[in-house]
């Protein structure tokens, strides 16, 4: 049986520290976990704990660090821009397999065209926990708060951007390039970027790129964008 897999934050590199309350319900209500039992706690930054049960209380679980490993980010730092949709289910189903592929930052934008939604910040965050916990990752991706795309154009200090947009432009493809170690790629809603936002993009850096040969769903593009940025 795995050892089981929880994420904590602040957690020092030695020590006994007190779970919080959801993650020691977890562990002795649901898992029925008892004392001098094992399981690992990540911090989301990297550090990887080897922890054992000294109390086994469901609302305040103690646990003493007996092990700390830092494990270092591999591969690309891939950030995405991608528009709120107007069906949140979907961007949910994005969030969580971008977070087990290994994306590093997620913006939601809101575009000239974005169907404007309430964003539940702290269940997106949850369901990026839950993806880091199942894909046993020590990193957690950074969300942010809707963001107007204007700003995040802007603002971008990425060494290599692009936009994956719908117009007719000389455009390449992911697998023709030649990636750098960070990248942010933005991924507009259903309408697609305004003209406006696609020039100021363009006057930003930005390098028209092309998903493919068919015209995708905003998730499905991001999740396409995803998979060739951070396995290449």
């Amino acid at each position: 049986m795995s050892i089981p897999y929880f994420y904590q934050e602040g957690v020092g590199a030695k020590g006994s520290i007190v779970l919080n309350e959801e993650t020691s319900k977890h562990c002795i209500q649901v898992l029925r976990m008892k004392v001098g039992e094992p399981l690992h706690l990540t911090d989301g930054k990297g550090l990887l704990h080897k922890a054992i049960i000294v109390d086994a209380n469901k609302r305040h679980c103690g646990v003493k660090i007996s092990e700390s490993t830092f494990f270092e980010k591999k591969g690309r730092n891939v950030s995405i821009g991608i528009s709120l949709l107007k069906n949140a289910n979907r961007l949910e189903w994005f969030l969580e397999k971008a977070t087990e592929m290994g994306v590093s930052e997620i913006i939601p934008l809101l575009c000239d065209r974005t169907e404007r939604q309430h964003f539940r910040f702290d269940r997106m965050q949850n369901i990026l926990i839950s993806a880091m916990l199942q894909s046993q990752q020590t990193w957690l991706p950074v969300l942010h708060q809707p963001t107007e795309a204007e700003s995040v154009i802007n603002a971008s200090i990425y060494t290599q951007k692009l936009i994956a947009h719908c117009e007719d432009a000389n455009k390449q493809t992911i697998a023709e390039m030649e990636l750098s170690n960070d990248v942010r790629i933005l991924i507009g809603p259903e309408g697609d970027f305004s003209p406006k936002e696609i020039e100021m993009a363009l006057q930003n850096g930005y390098l028209p790129t092309s998903l493919g040969n068919t015209r995708l769903r905003t998730e499905t593009a991001g999740m396409v964008a995803v998979a060739l940025l951070v396995n290449r």
